[in-house]
Protein backbone atom coordinates (compact mmCIF):
# COMPACT_ATOMS: atom_id res chain seq x y z
CA UNK A 1 0.00 0.00 0.00
CA UNK A 2 2.96 2.36 0.95
CA UNK A 3 4.63 1.61 -2.98
CA UNK A 4 0.88 2.50 -4.11
CA UNK A 5 0.76 5.68 -2.37
CA UNK A 6 4.60 6.78 -3.32
CA UNK A 7 3.18 6.35 -7.37
CA UNK A 8 1.07 8.38 -6.82
CA UNK A 9 3.11 11.13 -5.53
CA UNK A 10 5.48 10.58 -8.05
CA UNK A 11 2.95 10.32 -10.88
CA UNK A 12 1.57 13.11 -9.62
CA UNK A 13 4.23 15.76 -9.06
CA UNK A 14 4.15 19.24 -8.83
CA UNK A 15 6.66 19.66 -11.47
CA UNK A 16 4.18 18.04 -14.03
CA UNK A 17 1.46 20.57 -13.40
CA UNK A 18 2.46 23.52 -15.63
CA UNK A 19 3.43 21.00 -18.61
CA UNK A 20 -0.34 19.25 -17.92
CA UNK A 21 -2.33 22.52 -17.80
CA UNK A 22 -0.20 23.56 -21.11
CA UNK A 23 -1.25 19.93 -22.82
CA UNK A 24 -4.99 19.60 -21.72
CA UNK A 25 -5.44 23.40 -23.36
CA UNK A 26 -3.97 22.44 -26.72
CA UNK A 27 -5.95 19.29 -26.24
CA UNK A 28 -9.92 20.86 -25.27
CA UNK A 29 -9.23 24.75 -26.69
CA UNK A 30 -11.64 24.80 -29.87
CA UNK A 31 -8.61 27.48 -31.46
CA UNK A 32 -7.36 26.52 -34.31
CA UNK A 33 -3.55 25.72 -33.32
CA UNK A 34 -0.58 24.12 -35.47
CA UNK A 35 1.16 21.11 -34.72
CA UNK A 36 4.52 23.34 -34.76
CA UNK A 37 2.64 25.99 -32.62
CA UNK A 38 1.88 23.55 -30.11
CA UNK A 39 5.23 21.95 -30.45
CA UNK A 40 7.10 25.42 -29.83
CA UNK A 41 5.29 25.95 -26.26
CA UNK A 42 5.07 22.28 -24.79
CA UNK A 43 9.23 21.45 -25.62
CA UNK A 44 10.43 24.78 -23.65
CA UNK A 45 8.09 24.39 -20.92
CA UNK A 46 8.35 20.61 -20.63
CA UNK A 47 12.45 22.09 -20.39
CA UNK A 48 11.92 24.26 -18.23
CA UNK A 49 9.41 23.10 -15.40
CA UNK A 50 10.49 19.18 -15.45
CA UNK A 51 13.92 18.62 -16.93
CA UNK A 52 15.59 21.28 -14.89
CA UNK A 53 14.35 20.82 -11.85
CA UNK A 54 14.95 17.54 -12.13
CA UNK A 55 18.50 18.55 -12.46
CA UNK A 56 18.41 21.52 -9.71
CA UNK A 57 17.43 18.78 -7.31
CA UNK A 58 20.23 16.80 -7.50
CA UNK A 59 22.73 19.59 -7.49
CA UNK A 60 20.77 20.25 -4.62
CA UNK A 61 21.37 16.70 -2.87
CA UNK A 62 24.88 16.56 -4.06
CA UNK A 63 25.55 20.30 -1.88
CA UNK A 64 23.73 18.58 1.00
CA UNK A 65 21.22 21.09 0.68
CA UNK A 66 18.20 18.41 0.89
CA UNK A 67 18.24 14.94 2.09
CA UNK A 68 15.31 13.87 -0.08
CA UNK A 69 12.78 14.35 -2.64
CA UNK A 70 10.20 14.63 0.04
CA UNK A 71 12.04 17.53 1.36
CA UNK A 72 11.08 17.37 5.02
CA UNK A 73 12.27 20.58 6.52
CA UNK A 74 10.98 24.11 5.56
CA UNK A 75 14.52 24.95 4.99
CA UNK A 76 15.27 22.50 2.59
CA UNK A 77 11.94 23.28 0.74
CA UNK A 78 12.96 27.23 0.17
CA UNK A 79 15.21 26.29 -2.71
CA UNK A 80 13.23 24.51 -5.07
CA UNK A 81 10.53 27.53 -4.10
CA UNK A 82 12.96 29.55 -5.52
CA UNK A 83 14.18 27.66 -8.30
CA UNK A 84 10.52 26.84 -9.33
CA UNK A 85 9.58 30.81 -9.33
CA UNK A 86 12.83 31.74 -11.42
CA UNK A 87 11.85 28.95 -14.05
CA UNK A 88 8.46 30.22 -14.06
CA UNK A 89 8.88 34.07 -14.96
CA UNK A 90 11.36 32.57 -17.42
CA UNK A 91 8.44 30.80 -18.97
CA UNK A 92 6.27 34.07 -18.78
CA UNK A 93 8.69 36.85 -19.89
CA UNK A 94 10.25 34.80 -22.33
CA UNK A 95 8.04 31.47 -24.11
CA UNK A 96 4.40 32.93 -23.81
CA UNK A 97 5.46 36.05 -25.50
CA UNK A 98 6.91 34.31 -28.22
CA UNK A 99 3.85 31.87 -28.69
CA UNK A 100 1.41 34.07 -27.13
CA UNK A 101 -1.87 32.25 -25.56
CA UNK A 102 -3.64 34.35 -22.97
CA UNK A 103 -5.00 31.27 -21.56
CA UNK A 104 -1.34 29.69 -20.85
CA UNK A 105 -0.29 32.83 -19.86
CA UNK A 106 -2.70 33.95 -17.36
CA UNK A 107 -2.80 29.76 -15.54
CA UNK A 108 1.43 30.43 -15.05
CA UNK A 109 0.40 33.87 -14.10
CA UNK A 110 -1.63 31.40 -11.71
CA UNK A 111 0.98 29.28 -10.77
CA UNK A 112 3.53 31.77 -10.24
CA UNK A 113 1.19 33.14 -7.87
CA UNK A 114 0.46 30.01 -6.10
CA UNK A 115 3.98 29.31 -5.64
CA UNK A 116 5.09 32.36 -4.45
CA UNK A 117 2.30 32.09 -1.43
CA UNK A 118 3.58 29.41 -0.31
CA UNK A 119 6.67 30.40 0.17
CA UNK A 120 5.48 33.22 1.77
CA UNK A 121 4.08 31.04 4.56
CA UNK A 122 7.21 28.72 4.39
CA UNK A 123 8.77 31.28 5.79
CA UNK A 124 6.14 31.82 8.73
CA UNK A 125 7.75 27.83 8.77
CA UNK A 126 4.02 26.87 7.61
CA UNK A 127 4.42 23.73 5.20
CA UNK A 128 1.75 23.37 2.74
CA UNK A 129 0.95 20.71 0.54
CA UNK A 130 2.74 21.82 -2.89
CA UNK A 131 1.14 18.59 -4.50
CA UNK A 132 -2.61 19.82 -3.64
CA UNK A 133 -1.30 23.37 -4.60
CA UNK A 134 -0.61 22.04 -7.91
CA UNK A 135 -3.59 20.22 -8.58
CA UNK A 136 -5.62 23.18 -6.97
CA UNK A 137 -4.65 24.96 -9.90
CA UNK A 138 -5.22 22.71 -12.63
CA UNK A 139 -9.09 21.82 -11.56
CA UNK A 140 -9.59 25.89 -11.21
CA UNK A 141 -7.89 25.67 -15.00
CA UNK A 142 -9.94 23.38 -16.42
CA UNK A 143 -13.55 24.69 -14.70
CA UNK A 144 -12.00 28.20 -16.13
CA UNK A 145 -11.55 26.72 -19.63
CA UNK A 146 -14.83 24.96 -19.76
CA UNK A 147 -16.90 28.14 -19.10
CA UNK A 148 -14.07 30.21 -21.58
CA UNK A 149 -14.84 27.88 -24.65
CA UNK A 150 -18.30 26.83 -23.32
CA UNK A 151 -17.93 23.12 -23.96
CA UNK A 152 -18.49 19.75 -21.49
CA UNK A 153 -15.35 18.68 -20.06
CA UNK A 154 -16.75 17.25 -17.22
CA UNK A 155 -15.60 13.68 -17.86
CA UNK A 156 -11.52 15.55 -17.89
CA UNK A 157 -12.44 17.47 -14.50
CA UNK A 158 -13.91 14.02 -12.87
CA UNK A 159 -10.66 11.99 -13.44
CA UNK A 160 -8.75 15.53 -11.77
CA UNK A 161 -10.91 15.60 -9.30
CA UNK A 162 -10.15 12.33 -8.72
CA UNK A 163 -6.49 12.39 -8.79
CA UNK A 164 -6.84 15.38 -6.77
CA UNK A 165 -7.93 13.20 -3.93
CA UNK A 166 -5.59 10.23 -4.16
CA UNK A 167 -2.77 12.99 -4.18
CA UNK A 168 -4.60 14.28 -0.77
CA UNK A 169 -5.22 10.63 0.39
CA UNK A 170 -1.57 10.00 -0.29
CA UNK A 171 -0.12 12.85 1.32
CA UNK A 172 -1.77 12.07 4.21
CA UNK A 173 -1.04 8.10 4.59
CA UNK A 174 2.66 8.79 4.07
CA UNK A 175 2.34 11.63 7.03
CA UNK A 176 4.23 14.13 4.40
CA UNK A 177 1.75 16.79 5.41
CA UNK A 178 -0.92 17.27 7.84
CA UNK A 179 -4.54 17.49 7.14
CA UNK A 180 -4.56 21.66 7.32
CA UNK A 181 -1.40 21.83 5.15
CA UNK A 182 -2.99 19.76 2.69
CA UNK A 183 -6.19 21.41 2.39
CA UNK A 184 -4.82 25.04 3.22
CA UNK A 185 -2.41 23.78 0.04
CA UNK A 186 -5.17 23.18 -2.51
CA UNK A 187 -6.92 26.53 -1.75
CA UNK A 188 -3.74 28.17 -2.36
CA UNK A 189 -3.46 26.46 -5.86
CA UNK A 190 -7.37 27.16 -6.84
CA UNK A 191 -7.70 30.86 -4.99
CA UNK A 192 -4.67 31.60 -7.30
CA UNK A 193 -5.71 30.17 -10.90
CA UNK A 194 -9.62 31.62 -9.80
CA UNK A 195 -7.82 35.58 -8.86
CA UNK A 196 -6.72 35.59 -13.19
CA UNK A 197 -10.13 34.74 -14.41
CA UNK A 198 -11.51 38.61 -14.53
CA UNK A 199 -8.29 39.04 -16.78
CA UNK A 200 -8.88 36.44 -19.92
CA UNK A 201 -12.42 34.47 -18.77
Amino acid sequence: MRNLHRFISYAFHPIFIPIAGTYTYFLVSPKYSTSAFQYANLLPIFILTVIIPIICFFILKNMGLVSSIQMPTTRERKYPFYISMALLLMIIYKVIPSNYTIELYFYFIGLIAATFASLILLLFNFKSSVHLMGMGNLCMFIVCLSIHFEINITLALSIVILATGLVASSRLFLRAHKTTEVIIGFLIGAISQLLTVKFWL
